[in-house]
């Protein structure tokens, strides 16, 4: 599905308030994000009863019914979850993953609000979900009849509306720490191989896990959890993050020149996640040209080539990679210049 513009969680609870009650929505998006859970919050919020129906578990009878003789006549009597007598929100989760026959089993329920002689009770809607073709999921191509009977939404995940979700479901504080200084980590597209990958649910899964294992946790424990739930790097990361807490390694305090470098060998963890922290800080803090450079941003850039300086000395291959270009994010290319030229050996040869 090509939608030029893409939604945040609050955006998308402003659409549904707008649109679900008068036509039914899809939502897009990749797996984990939040769809599932944004359209039962939402249910909630208009009082009404969630009935959830997972499409890739579906057959064409689970939605149309079953035939029964009546007065000599076969009617069509539809699943006891889908009649009912009061309106409710039926979700129609996963439904590009049904088959092109429970699709079509789909067409009058979607469009008409009806299966057979049954009707949605008034005040009912109808929201459908699922992943889109690049996340690896199952899907299956969605007929342009069901397309054309639904307003399509995509969904994407926002660092600021899941933190403030976080604050208010207890999620571990030093995940809602690291997300807040990583907000590029809360969400990886998912790989083309088996492997975990990050995604507002499997933080959540690991905050959990956290909280049941305690505070005597283990590095050996920390590891196995977060390599379990996340993306590689973003586990290695994670853990370091943590390692850096318990010892009291801070990137303000090395930045202002309080702390220095971590530069024991059993602490290379903290330090490689100490410099990606320190790049995203940069990228974040120093503009595009120069001449927009603020009085705090120039003390940061003079304060920044330094401590490349210092973390080169402690390991030239960390340094190069808190400067180069990863394709997602980069220096402003006016630093970039300043700090190779006062150290050359932080150019990487491609």
């Amino acid at each position: 599905m090509n939608i030029p513009v893409a939604v945040n969680q609050n955006q998308l609870v402003d659409v549904l308030l707008g649109i679900a009650a008068v036509r039914p929505v899809f939502i897009w998006g990749a797996p984990g994000i939040g769809k599932s859970s944004i359209v039962e919050n939402f249910a909630g919020q208009m009082g009404l009863p969630c009935v959830s129906m997972l499409g890739s578990q579906l057959a064409p009878e689970d939605i149309i019914g079953v035939p029964q003789i009546t007065d000599g006549k076969s009617v069509f009597c539809p699943p006891r979850m889908i009649a009912r007598d009061g309106p409710y929100c039926l979700f129609l989760d996963e439904l590009n993953a049904c088959s092109q026959e429970v699709q079509k089993a789909f067409y009058s329920l979607i469009h008409d609000r009806r299966i057979g002689e049954y009707h949605l009770p008034e005040g009912s809607i109808v929201i459908g979900a699922g992943n889109r073709a690049q996340d690896n999921a199952i899907v299956k191509p969605m007929s342009s009849a069901l397309i054309n009977r639904m307003f399509h939404v995509e969904l994407i995940a926002s660092h600021r509306d899941w933190l403030e979700w976080a604050g208010k479901n207890g999620i571990h504080p030093h995940i809602m720490e690291y997300i807040g200084l990583r907000p590029d980590h809360l969400w990886r597209q998912p790989p083309k191989t088996e492997e975990p990958f990050s995604t507002p649910r499997s933080w959540h899964m690991l905050s959990d896990a956290l909280f049941n294992f305690g505070e005597n946790l283990t590095d050996g424990e920390l590891e196995i959890l977060a390599c379990g739930c996340l993306s590689p790097s973003h586990a290695t990361q994670f853990r370091a993050f943590v390692k850096q807490i318990r010892n009291r390694y801070a990137l303000a305090a090395i930045i202002s020149g309080e702390q220095r470098w971590p530069g024991k060998p059993e602490d290379r963890d903290v330090l490689y996640f100490l410099a990606q922290s320190f790049r995203a800080q940069l990228i974040k803090e120093l503009p595009p040209e120069k001449s927009n450079l603020s009085e705090s941003a120039q003390t940061l850039s003079f304060r920044a080539k330094a401590l490349l300086k210092d973390l080169a000395n402690l390991s030239l291959e960390i340094a190069q990679m808190a400067v180069v270009n990863d394709g997602e994010s980069a220096l402003p290319e006016w630093f970039l210049a300043e700090a190779v030229r006062d150290l050359p050996r932080l150019a990487v040869k491609k």
